[in-house]
Parts: structure tokens; sequence; C-alpha cells
């Protein structure tokens, strides 16, 4: 958490940000964990001040800054972290500021800033070159992403896999984007058990899992993502998602499933992650 639907969703979010140009950079200091960020403050004020926001982009579960220096700024929010264009949830855990002036565009807001704020500092801010973005973030390292995922893919990707299909979801070099939430609800979806081998997975099965995958991200991403009970993730104006309401199993143990309406939804450990599921609708 945050996964592809609350990351697009705060990519859509600081849209407002292309066009303008970077006035300031501030390596804010935070009481917290220190969060990585490359290059080094002083090289990152360097390259970064004067450029200007060409366009925003998505690696994976990373927002993307483009710059017309063809330089790329990538947030990794990984577990805690937020991508924002208004105040954020608290101060002490702000991390970086982009100042970039007025934006007679955005409703209310005059004075833009862009700010990276992470609870936990578990995040990563790393400005990168070109050739640098597409050595991290290429087919080798990432696969394609899941929002345009296929039966075809998924069974070319891991279709020859022992791993569980829940676990083998969860891996960013075979389908992008996808995290233990969803993964989830779209073997739910699909009527998948989530510990069915890969290899064991028929064409009916693979396009159930395709075409669920591809549902749920939409509509998750329509409802701005999910905020869960700690209420961490905010979109870029720090309001919370709201797709959590139609969460079918996600962290449900022991209510009864919303599909079916006889069984209760069952919670077991798989790769020391915590997977719900409904042992009618998914039968293995």
């Amino acid at each position: 958490m945050p996964e592809l639907p609350e990351v697009e969703t705060m990519r859509r979010g600081i849209d407002p940000c292309i066009g303008m140009r970077i006035k300031e950079v501030e390596i804010v200091a935070s009481p917290r964990r220190p969060i990585k960020i490359s290059p080094k403050p002083a090289a990152l004020r360097k390259r970064l001040r004067g450029t200007t926001i060409v366009g925003t982009d998505r690696a994976g579960k990373r927002v993307v800054l483009l710059l017309d220096t063809q330089d790329h700024l990538i947030f990794e929010p990984r577990m805690t972290g937020l991508v924002l264009l208004t105040d954020p949830p608290s101060q002490e855990h702000l991390r970086l500021r982009l100042q970039l002036g007025r934006n007679t565009q955005l409703r209310g807001v005059r004075e833009l800033e862009l700010l990276y704020w992470d609870r936990r500092g578990l995040g990563l801010v790393r400005l990168m070159s070109p050739s640098e973005f597409a050595t991290a973030f290429g087919t080798e390292r990432l696969g394609p992403d899941a929002l345009g995922t296929t039966a075809d893919i998924l069974a070319e990707r891991l279709g020859d896999s022992r791993r569980a299909i829940k676990v083998a979801l969860l891996d960013q070099r075979a389908v992008a984007g996808i995290g233990n939430l969803y993964a989830a609800e779209i073997l739910h979806r699909a009527q998948i058990h989530p510990a069915t081998p890969c290899r064991r997975l028929r064409t009916d099965a693979w396009q159930r899992i395709a075409a669920a995958t591809r549902r749920i991200l939409a509509a998750a991403i329509r409802y701005e993502g999910s905020t869960l009970s700690d209420g961490t993730y905010r979109n870029a104006l720090n309001q919370s998602g709201t797709y959590q309401n139609h969460h079918q199993v996600y962290d449900r143990e022991g209510e009864k499933c919303r599909r079916c309406r006889k069984h209760e939804v069952r919670r077991i450990v798989q790769a020391q992650r915590a997977t719900f599921f409904c042992p009618g609708c998914q039968i293995r």
C-alpha cells in the first residue's frame, strides 16, 4: 500500500503541475526516519531548479514527473508515502517540497507546491536520466502494466510457475502494479483459490483473472483508491479514497462473503502476507 489505483490517483491529482517551473527545492528536516533521496540534496537542487514539468507518468507503483531536461523525478511511496498538492496530514513527516509558483487554472490554489510526505520513511525519491530510468524500469525489471494486462500476458509470464497464484501476482517483474490488497480482490472476482499453483490454471482461468484485474483496478481508480483503517492513504488533495467501501474480501475475516452471502471470509498467510478469500466462491 499504496498500490496501482492509489498511485495512479496521485499521478492524476498532480497534473496541474504540468507546464510549471520548479522555482525552489527544499529537503525538509524531519525528526523522523530519513527517506532515501538521490542524488544528494545539493545535486538534486542544482538539477531541478529552473526546470519545467512537461508531464506526469507512472511506473508500476511509482509516480513519475517528466522534466524538460529529459530527466525523470520518481516518487516511490512504498508503504506510507504520498504525493500532494495541498497541506499534508502532518508536518513532521513532510520530506520534500517543490515550489512551483502560481497556477491560475487550479481552483482555490495560487502558489502551487508539490509535496512528498512519508509517515514511516520507507519511500524513495530519485532523479534519473533517461538511460538510468530505462535501466531501472525497463522490461527486464518491470513487467507490463496491470491496467492493460491480458490472459496471454499472464499465462506467458506466470503459466509455468509453481508458485501460488496470489503470490505470483505480487511479482512486479511479471505484471506491474498489483499489491496484496488488489490481488485478493482480483482472485475473489475471478473465483480462483489464492493457493492454486499457476501451472495448474487453464486458459479460462487466466481469462477470468485478466478481466478481473482490469475491472477492479479501473473501478478502484474511479473511486480514487482505498483508504484503510489506519487512514494513511490520501489523494493529492489530502482526501480519502472510497474504494474500501467496495472490498469483497480484503480485511473482512469472519464476515459474510458479499457474493455468496453464505460463507465467512477466511484469512491465511502466504509469503508472509495476509490473504483473504471466500472458501465457497474460491474452491481449491
